[in-house]
């Protein structure tokens, strides 16, 4: 249950960076409610998450899980680039995600 909340922390790290996007492009409330609602699910089920999962696993997880999912939201959303050598570290990042889990 607590892997589970710690990926639904990881995604709504994503929705909170894409938040930041939105607020740099127009400034709505909408884009404020997104960048503040999303930090702040994703902070409240990263600390619930805590209490069963080891501090350095627990981060190092919902780190990975945001950066991936921002780095596709930004590929697929927002036209950057999908080279081979940035597909091949956000791989990696998964890897290390996955064996973290493993090892946990």
């Amino acid at each position: 249950m607590m892997w589970a909340l710690l990926i639904i922390a990881g995604l709504f790290e994503v929705v909170g960076v894409t938040g930041m996007s939105m607020v740099n492009t127009r400034k709505h409330v909408l884009s404020w409610i997104v960048l503040v609602g999303g930090f702040s699910l994703s902070f409240l089920c990263l600390s619930i998450a805590m209490t069963a999962i080891p501090m350095g696993t627990s981060y190092g997880v919902w780190t990975g899980i945001g950066t991936v999912g921002s780095a596709v939201v930004g590929m697929m959303i927002y036209g950057e680039p999908r080279d081979a050598k940035r597909l091949l570290f956000i791989a990696m990042i998964i890897v290390s995600v996955v064996g973290l889990k493993m090892v946990s």
